[in-house]
């Protein structure tokens, strides 16, 4: 039976492109494979076509072959079969192609040793400082203690006594990966010996055990800018983990948490501070003095017939702002107090005051006849 043109095989036209070629291989391998046909007596004869096809077009010398002269190209004194033999390609080449373009990522990326470094970059390390609000108003300088790794100082953070090199490994050749055949397919796995590195240490440094780097507690000084609120982070780079066998170290996050604040709530660059009022004041008016996150004073004005929750703003009297933001205000709210262990006097004279206040209770009126007029509408 004669063989199917290459193109056809694949469904792509004589002028694809390499990514079409590679394209159409892809969904016809999916699409074909025997383990997704059971059912399906002529899959694997199928899939093999395919593959056989896909190791022509893909390799830029046998296609320009296959374009001149055919199947001849590749029979008798043309140069052999595409498949070495045996009339039928490699299928484990032809699919390892399209396998590592999709699993590549996971089994450390394509290019084998060339493209991989020994050198492992450190990871990022995340520090949770907590600090007061009063240290978030102006700003501070804070000593943090960080236990991470730090290169050794012995072997100089290649891993290797005396610092000498590392030697490619003899089980993979310095690809850090080995390849197994299993039936059609390729089958890449990080190499047991050298672990993925590509590399292995003959004497390791007796300092770090040949990880160069070890496990230390260090002190750093950090400035924490004025204005940080919950959740800000601070970016210390290349003062994380140190890297495996002199890799880059990783950077530090410093996350910030605001203390809870005794008399100042916050909101954003906003503080609100809850401030008790007499009854007599409220009603007569007067002034109150209130503090200030900067740990001065201000007195503020409060107005004659004042009501508990009425705020009163200071300008500027709050939080300022990240990077230059301005500043944001402080909202006083006013909480009226109703004196306790009253004396029979006071007592008396509040009995002779609420007599003469029948008419001086205006949000009281308001409510009762709201009240009234509700009980009203349920008899009816």
């Amino acid at each position: 039976m004669a063989k199917r043109d290459y193109y056809d095989v694949l469904g792509v036209t004589k002028g694809a492109s390499p990514e079409e070629v590679k394209k159409a291989y892809r969904q016809k391998a999916k699409e074909l494979h025997p383990d997704r046909n059971a059912g399906n007596p002529n899959a694997e004869s199928q899939f093999k076509e395919v593959n056989e096809a896909y190791d022509v077009l893909k390799d830029a010398d046998k296609k320009a072959a296959y374009d001149r002269y055919g199947h001849a190209a590749f029979e008798g004194g043309m140069g052999g079969r595409p498949g070495g033999g045996g009339g039928h390609s490699d299928f484990g080449s032809a699919f390892s192609d399209v396998f590592e373009d999709l699993f590549g990522d996971f089994m450390g990326g394509r290019g084998g040793g060339q493209s991989r470094s020994r050198a492992q970059r450190g990871s990022d390390l995340r520090y949770n400082l907590r600090i007061t609000l009063e240290e978030a108003y102006k700003g501070v300088q804070k000593t943090i203690n960080v236990p991470s790794s730090q290169t050794c100082d012995v072997c100089r953070g290649t891993g290797a006594e005396g610092g000498a090199e590392p030697t490619s490994c003899p089980t993979c050749s310095g690809m850090g990966k080995v390849r197994a055949q299993q039936g059609f397919f390729t089958v890449e796995r990080t190499c047991p010996t050298c672990s993925g590195m590509g590399q292995i240490i003959k004497n390791p440094c007796r300092s770090c055990g040949g990880q160069g780097r070890i496990e230390k507690e260090r002190a750093l000084s950090v400035n924490i800018p004025a204005g940080v609120d919950n959740g800000n982070r601070i970016r210390l780079e290349g003062e994380g983990e140190a890297g495996m066998r002199g890799g880059p170290s990783g950077d530090l996050y410093i996350f910030i948490e605001v203390k809870n604040h005794s008399i100042f709530q916050r909101d954003g660059a906003h503080l609100f501070c809850r401030v008790p009022v007499s009854m007599t004041t409220a009603a007569l008016g007067g002034e109150v003095e209130v503090p200030t996150i900067d740990g001065g004073r201000s007195r503020v004005k409060v107005p004659g017939g004042a009501q508990s929750g009425k705020q009163l703003r200071l300008r500027a009297k709050g939080m300022p702002a990240l990077r230059g933001g301005g500043v944001g205000d402080m909202v006083i709210e006013l909480a009226i107090e109703t004196p306790v262990n009253l004396t029979s006097r006071q007592k008396e004279l509040l009995r002779e005051f609420e007599k003469l206040s029948e008419e001086n209770n205006p949000e009281g009126e308001t409510f009762f006849s709201k009240v009234k007029s509700f009980w009203d509408g349920m008899k009816s």
